[in-house]
């Protein structure tokens, strides 16, 4: 079982591209069947999801879950609302940070935890101006010339 829980870590790469995110929590995800099959053969897509409150539950939207292929006519939708688990004092917390303008919920990373359970990393986020991008267009720029600078120099 470890080794399916080393190999799958799927994570959003416009998450911090698009957004600064000061605090992350770990919740687990209610799957079918056939969705952790293809969460485990790593068949999942976060870009545009996203977290919202429901009777005071939390829930992602828009985190596509391939078809698994063998799963017949019991297979799922692959964009439905999944159910997000955490404490209830961590609800109440994300509920109230929440509040303030600006600030989102979102999913940062997706993967199969040592006891083989599906998790998900759930970032606070604010969205970035256009100069903050290029901003960070720019770090990643600079760092990827320095890495072959210093690889050059070997």
């Amino acid at each position: 079982m470890t080794k399916i829980a080393a190999t799958v870590n799927i994570v959003n790469r416009k998450a911090s591209f698009n957004y600064f995110i000061s605090d992350t929590w770990e919740a687990g995800i209610v799957l079918t069947g056939t969705e952790i099959k293809a969460v485990r053969e790593g068949k999942a897509n976060l870009t545009d999801a996203y977290c919202f409150f429901k009777n005071e539950d939390l829930w992602i939207k828009n985190l596509h879950i391939s078809a698994y292929e063998h799963g017949g006519y019991s297979n799922h939708a692959p964009r439905r609302e999944r159910k997000l688990l955490l404490h209830r004092y961590q609800l109440r917390r994300l509920q109230a940070k929440l509040k303030e303008k600006g600030v989102t919920l979102i999913p940062v990373r997706l993967y199969i935890a040592e006891r083989g359970f599906a998790k998900v990393e759930l970032g606070l986020a604010r969205g970035k101006k256009l100069y903050d991008k290029r901003d960070s267009i720019k770090d990643a720029e600079a760092k990827r010339e320095l890495g072959r600078v210093m690889k050059n120099s070997r």
